[in-house]
């Protein structure tokens, strides 16, 4: 029951002017009592083929824990000739998308412009397209609200670029397209059903109008940084979290945590849109999630690239927990359910042994 078919899944179906209400795959098999919502029943789901991820290293691209322009760029321009073996980013670019479409560039703002996506890599990211004939005003970069992209620097570089720049949040919410749940949590200020009252009032979460109206194609850029429930700030947990409404009352249900996100991200509106994942892996934070804590951090000088947004996220968590065990620090096992759940509706693949990882020339 892929995404990318016409088939329900994640409570939407394509081709419908609104969502559908009756519950999807994993909300199902959790709801029966499975222990990890993650186990497919016999015969539910065909194999998937092997992922790629390409990991570009590009030494010297951090200078005291502070990214460098040019290196960057140069590592985003390798890592994309590599990933679509084309001659040059130009080429590379354009094999993804047209420069027709309006691409969203997604960060992760909310630690700021140290920890959370940083801003030379966006900024290398813009130059890049820019470069390969995107109209300015065809790229916005955005995440869940302005004060975070505001606060880590990006209002700032898209007054540079004349790109544009926008919160999810401040762009409303369009009711045609959202997530439905079994779970009522609390609402609060920003939320579309906000301070309303009736039957199923709660059990929406809305997809930003910013999304559904606004962009045609999505480019993930996530930092490689830890998140206490994910096991990673990474390429699912940002895009579906960022794009809805209404995720107060998954936070903390680490089980419902594991199956609301991989199923908002799964929204054809959202999951179909998305044509690469970059993790800026530069610079890894293994503990301290929403702060900046440099000395639980390390620097990698790498950035690496694939369409499979699942498969960069594991490789993320293994990296994350290799940097743990490297400082000598207290171990945190992540628990793998929430992107075993990615795999069962057909995301991407989380099992390690099927990944393959290319090292950019």
């Amino acid at each position: 029951m892929s995404h990318r078919d016409g088939r329900q899944l994640g409570g939407q179906a394509r081709g419908l002017p609104c969502a559908a209400a009756s519950l999807g795959l994993v909300w199902a098999a959790w709801l029966a009592g499975a222990s990890h919502a993650g186990v497919a029943p016999t015969g539910s789901v065909a194999p998937l083929p092997s992922a790629r991820a390409v990991v570009v290293d590009e030494p010297g691209a951090v200078v005291t824990f502070s990214p460098k322009l040019e290196p960057v760029r140069r590592a985003i321009e390798r890592g994309m000739t590599h990933l679509t073996a084309t001659a040059d980013a130009t080429a590379a670019w354009r094999s993804l998308m047209s420069t027709q479409d309006v691409v969203g560039i997604k960060v992760y703002s909310g630690p700021g412009a140290t920890s959370g996506t940083r801003p030379a890599v966006a900024e290398a990211l813009v130059q890049s397209l820019l470069a390969a004939g995107w109209p300015a005003e065809r790229l916005i970069l955005w995440d869940r609200e302005l004060a975070h992209l505001r606060r880590a620097r990006f209002v700032e570089l898209a007054d540079k670029y004349r790109v544009r720049v926008a919160g999810a949040r401040e762009a409303g919410y369009d009711t045609n397209h959202y997530y439905a749940s079994p779970f009522i949590g609390q609402l609060v200020a920003g939320d579309h059903e906000f301070g309303r009252e009736g039957p199923g009032i709660g059990r929406h979460s809305y997809v930003s109008k910013l999304v559904t109206e606004e962009m045609t194609k999505i480019i993930n850029l996530v930092p490689l940084l830890n998140h206490n429930l994910a096991g990673v700030s990474g390429n699912l947990f940002s895009l579906a979290f960022g794009s809805v409404d209404n995720t107060l009352r998954f936070a903390g249900n680490p089980g419902a945590f594991a199956v609301a996100v991989p199923e908002i991200y799964a929204l054809p509106v959202l999951g179909d849109r998305v044509v690469l994942n970059i993790v800026d892996a530069l610079i890894a934070q293994y503990y301290g999630e929403e702060r900046s804590l440099l000395h639980y951090s390390v620097v990698l000088d790498e950035l690496r690239l694939s369409t499979d947004a699942v498969a960069l996220d594991v490789l993320s968590i293994q990296e994350l927990e290799r940097q743990r065990q490297l400082a000598d620090v207290p171990q945190t096992r992540t628990d793998l359910t929430l992107y075993q759940n990615a795999t069962l509706v057909e995301i991407g693949v989380s099992d390690l042994r099927r990944i393959v990882i290319e090292q950019a020339p």
